[in-house]
């Protein structure tokens, strides 16, 4: 069977991760523009600034007002550094072979690859929260948790998007209105309208041109260990003996849908052990689950699919990018 060959951007920046290496490309040298990149790959521009987007993210190379895309100070590695890096890509290469071997196809990898980088930038979120800068660059998101952006991170052009701050859909909506945001990510249910998103959009922003684009529909259910061995079918099971929940924070979409529910259901939001326990991200919730810490929790099937655990729908949702009709 013929090796598969990694996507061009993998191959470019690959290419340019080995000139860092060397030597060849010093700190503070200046890289191609993405065009000619492009052109020089026999590629288009978006695909040759993927690659440039991924060795931002690696740090290695970043992007300077008026001086265009310099490698970074200190991202040079010595030769030995350079020699464990070409064993690193190999143990990687070695895997994704493997993985395609067992009949798995590269598409199928690379989302799990995605899945599995988007469980660990949530755990480095959470440690070091990412500030909303004022003055960036690029485009500020503030909003709800989507493992869509795991991969609209490599997708974009280097530069689109100066920082992501998972703060809720309600908390994104407000950066928005306040102007300490460009894009919010929301995906709140109106109880009175039974629709998604616009409603809030309205209040918020009263008399504002906005642009709501809708990025994805999720299923949003219960997220229970394997099996889910208690039977939860319905956001009243929480009120039962022995469940120990783990809730979003104040001001996220699937709270504002999980406290309609509930006052539906008259159940006493109080009488839900772990009702107060919050987790900032779906992943949040499903490591929760998985690590025994709580024996379920409202979330998106990705996030369930991502930590191996069950799962029971309950509606499909709406998520929406939001803009002002400026940052659009």
């Amino acid at each position: 069977m013929a090796t598969p060959r990694p996507p061009r951007h993998h191959q470019i920046a690959e290419a340019l991760r080995r000139r860092i290496a060397s030597g060849e490309l010093a700190p503070g040298d200046r890289l191609p523009p993405v065009r000619e990149t492009a052109e020089q790959w026999g590629c288009s521009p978006g695909t040759a600034g993927r690659a440039y987007e991924q060795l931002a993210r690696e740090g290695l190379i970043e992007g300077y007002a008026g001086g265009g895309t310099r490698v970074k100070p200190g991202a040079a590695p010595p030769q030995e550094a350079g020699l464990g890096w070409a064993a690193l890509v190999n143990r990687a290469e070695k895997l994704l072979l493997e993985a395609i071997g067992e009949g798995h196809s590269p598409s199928q990898v690379e989302a799990a690859l995605a899945t599995a980088v988007a469980r660990w930038s949530d755990l480095r979120r959470e440690a070091a929260p990412a500030p909303l800068p004022r003055d960036a660059g690029g485009l500020r998101f503030a909003g709800s948790h989507d493992l869509a952006f795991e991969v609209l991170g490599g997708m974009l052009p280097p530069g689109v998007l100066a920082s992501v701050d998972f703060v809720g859909s309600l908390s994104g909506l407000i950066a928005l209105a306040r102007g300490d945001a460009d894009v919010a990510g929301t995906h709140l249910w109106d109880e009175a309208t039974d629709t998604y998103n616009l409603p809030f959009v309205a209040r918020l922003l009263p008399g504002r041109r906005a642009v709501a684009l809708t990025l994805v529909r999720r299923s949003l259910g219960l997220i229970t260990p394997p099996g889910n061995p208690q039977g939860l079918c319905d956001p009243a099971d929480l009120a039962r003996p022995g469940v120990r929940f783990v809730n979003r924070q104040a001001g996220a979409g699937t709270r504002v849908w999980l406290d309609a529910q509930l006052r539906r259901s008259g159940v006493d939001p109080t009488g839900v052990t772990g009702y107060d326990r919050e987790a900032p991200t779906h992943l949040g919730v499903a490591r929760a689950i998985h690590d025994g810490e709580a024996t379920a929790g409202l979330g998106i099937a990705a996030a369930a699919h991502a930590y191996g655990l069950g799962f029971v729908p309950l509606v499909t949702e709406r998520y929406d990018l939001v803009l002002t009709a400026e940052a659009w």
